[in-house]
């Protein structure tokens, strides 16, 4: 995956409040953009490794982004990614993503439509196992239903953090955040990670 000229900045510090300062700027710049995006994927890099690596970088960030990173070697700068495949499988798309050493981290952003499980048992009992389609849409349809935005960041050294804004309750007061608020797609994330 190539890196866009979008490039977002964080401050890490040990422990996971930097990641998550990064994961809550990731999911702001998301929202922005309004509901119905794409799924959107970033690499994580430490700012004073891409600085070494890059030395015109220190160009095209804010001086306050410098003065951050040289006050802080775990600083995160977050790299959009481009021409991320629309796919109907995310755990398909995961399995296929491999990142190079000089990544420390990814993150991710996809929007979900989640019901309450009795719902969902509800909707699986009214309907054919054969006709996912069917069944997608009328969970779509279910007045239960919620659209929400789920930002995930992992870091190789294991460190993980979730936000996810509903559409009901679309403010950046409203988010929540948490290391373990979608375990499932932080491990499927963690495995883009491995060796």
């Amino acid at each position: 995956m190539s890196s866009d000229a979008s490039t977002r900045s964080a401050p890490v510090s040990p422990g996971p409040s930097g990641l998550w300062r990064t994961v809550a700027e990731i999911e702001r710049y998301v929202a922005s953009d309004g509901w119905g995006a794409p799924l959107r994927l970033f690499a994580l890099v430490r700012t004073a490794d891409a600085l070494d690596r890059d030395p015109s970088l220190a160009r095209r960030l804010p001086p306050n982004v410098l003065d951050e990173a040289r006050a802080d070697p775990d600083h995160l700068t977050s790299v959009e990614q481009e021409g991320v495949p629309a796919v109907e499988d995310l755990n398909e798309l995961l399995g296929q993503l491999a990142w190079p050493a000089g990544v420390d981290g990814a993150a991710l952003v996809v929007e979900k439509i989640l019901v309450p499980p009795d719902a969902e048992a509800e909707v699986r009992a009214a309907t054919s196992s054969d006709d996912e389609e069917g069944r997608a849409r009328a969970l779509a349809a279910h007045p239960l239903a919620e659209d929400v935005r789920i930002a995930v960041g992992v870091l190789r050294d294991g460190r993980h953090e979730c936000a996810v804004r509903s559409r009901s309750k679309d403010s950046d007061g409203e988010v929540a955040t948490g290391a373990d608020l979608v375990p499932g797609l932080v491990g499927a994330l963690a495995a883009t990670l491995q060796d």
